[in-house]
């Protein structure tokens, strides 16, 4: 008698999952998706919250007498000592640097904090809204989300039961699309590496694994923003005292204030001074400029389909570039090593710089690019796109921190209609697809009932799922850019940004061939020049994509 897999149970669903489990063994048949399903639907999930949990894991001993020190030497034949430091300098000195707009002393201490239970729309729109922090995030792509657990804004009555029964859905669609998934994302990877009859079980059962993340990967986007995450957060102290002052500029000011609030109380704990000598209170909301804005005349929809009907089909559209591109990229070599075009042509110079049999930068898996006085002079072309990525992408964009985007503030560009990204292996799948799109509407019909109930924007906006579409204007360097057409053209890359530097790839090589030409996958870049080909080791994604890029088909 098979046993069956339990791996795709919630934990508060497992005892009647098990028990339907058994209940098929014992009637000697094979435990089917039907039963999943069905012991899903017979357990309800129950939403689980708490508090931002904040932990200070570590800071300089002494960080303010760190910033006086370090302005002190500024004007010293030798470095200061912490230990050299008066009451008098830090009566003095700590407000004279603060105030005069020397933050730099302030940047020497980086706080490094544990973050728990805080929303993912928190992050993404002010954690990493911007370029100065070190992050590393608990992953919806290979964790499963086994019950659900949430941010919970201060509601109550039929508002917090709508809030709460939302959450609880989603999560519902979310375990019915990890069963419905699994078997596609398994008869693609099969193929994909080449299983037969005698295949070592072993390698079967990483091969299921696989198939089971990719299955939880692409359910992810029925799960709602508001949705818990953990992280390790490192920012420097002249950053947190900006944290503070902008606290109240993003989507989830009410949020930002508990989170950015108990990082400082901690700050101030370990030393007192870091807030209490120098430092500026939070701008109020009322004072922002983004807050005297008007609302769309149109409405959101309008905008939002106007902004499409631009893309013309696109994930993402060059909107401007350098014109004289590789003209500038060859005056710029030149200028490195003071040479003349009689001495080094366009052609040449772009080649030393650009093709990696040419420059063995373009090989090295460690980003060396912003210290190669070679490689900087890719930093005076410049590439814009308008693009459109879902929420859950965007928030893995964005971590190219040195190609910013002007993203959007939800709060203005909500949509009374659902509006939102379907990936390809759940557009594949009749029965997922509409599981997905019923995810969706049931999704904006709670945003929207929460509205008539008067909740206030800010906190509706937490029932939208990851599905969610963000529109904006993006930008870069080709030195910035390089780095991220590199890693994210790559068949391991999240599927939106994949794609979306694909057509900013097809674009840049009509326009600057001979820039383009040599734009690619790490295992495209390296082909013939250094071993091993692909950089992802075991996860290597099993097409030989090097043959015939850009031209190789993903399926996954």
């Amino acid at each position: 008698m098979m046993r069956p897999s339990l791996s795709s149970g919630l934990t508060r669903r497992e005892p009647k999952i098990v028990a339907t489990a058994r209940a098929a063994g014992r009637a000697g048949r094979k435990w089917t998706n039907a039963d999943r399903l069905s012991a899903i639907y017979n357990a309800f999930p129950v939403l689980s919250t708490a508090p931002p949990k904040v932990t200070l894991r570590n800071a300089p001993t002494v960080p303010f007498d760190g910033a006086i020190a370090a302005a002190r030497t500024c004007y010293s034949p030798r470095v200061i000592d912490t230990r050299e430091i008066t009451e008098s300098q830090r009566n003095t000195i700590g407000g004279l640097t603060f105030d005069a707009g020397h933050h730099t002393v302030y940047q020497h201490a980086h706080f490094e904090f544990g973050l728990e239970n805080v929303s993912r729309h928190f992050v993404w729109t002010f954690l990493h809204s911007y370029p100065f922090y070190n992050s590393e995030q608990s992953s919806q792509r290979y964790v499963k989300l086994k019950e659900p657990r949430a941010f919970v804004p201060p509601l109550a009555g039929e508002a917090r039961d709508v809030y709460e029964r939302a959450i609880e859905r989603a999560w519902e669609r979310y375990a019915e699309l990890s069963v419905l998934l699994k078997d596609d994302a398994l008869a693609i990877l099969k193929e994909l590496r080449y299983v037969r009859p005698t295949t070592n079980p072993d390698r079967l059962k990483q091969i299921e694994r696989d198939a089971d993340k990719r299955a939880i990967e692409t359910a992810r986007y029925v799960i709602p923003i508001g949705a818990f995450t953990s992280m390790v957060h490192t920012i420097s102290g002249i950053v947190l005292h900006r944290l503070l002052r902008m606290v109240n500029t993003s989507d989830t000011p009410y949020e930002a204030r508990l989170v950015i609030g108990e990082m400082v109380r901690l700050v101030r704990e370990w030393d007192p001074m870091f807030f209490e000598k120098v430092g500026l209170g939070p701008l109020d909301a009322e004072a922002l400029p983004e807050g005297r804005f008007p609302a769309p005349q149109r409405g959101a929809d309008r905008v939002a389909a106007a902004f499409d009907a631009r893309l013309n089909g696109r994930w993402s559209r060059l909107r401007d570039a350098s014109a004289d591109a590789e003209a500038i990229v060859a005056d710029s070599v030149r200028s490195v090593f003071g040479l003349e075009p009689e001495d080094l042509s366009d052609d040449a110079a772009i080649d030393r710089v650009m093709n990696p049999a040419s420059n063995q930068y373009r090989l090295d898996v460690l980003n060396v690019s912003y210290h190669s006085p070679l490689m900087r002079s890719l930093h005076h072309v410049n590439y814009v796109f308008e693009k459109r990525l879902s929420h859950t992408a965007d928030s893995q964009d964005q971590r190219h921190r040195m190609v910013p985007a002007s993203r959007p503030l939800m709060t203005f560009a909500d949509t009374s209609q659902p509006d939102y990204i379907t990936p390809r292996l759940i557009a594949a799948n009749a029965k997922a697809r509409a599981a997905y799109e019923c995810a969706m509407r049931e999704a904006w019909t709670a945003k929207n009932r929460l509205l008539e109930l008067g909740v206030p924007l800010e906190f509706a906006l937490y029932v939208l799922p990851n599905a969610k579409t963000l529109r904006f204007v993006e930008s870069g360097s080709l030195l910035a850019l390089l780095h991220k057409w590199t890693l994210r053209t790559c068949f391991n890359a999240q599927e939106e940004i994949y794609l979306a530097s694909m057509d900013e790839l097809e674009q840049v090589r009509a326009v600057h061939p001979r820039v383009g030409r040599h734009i690619g996958p790490p295992c495209v870049i390296r082909n013939g020049l250094v071993s091993p080909r692909c950089t992802e080791g075991t996860h290597f994604c099993g097409v030989p994509v090097w043959r015939d890029f850009p031209v190789a088909v993903r399926r996954l």
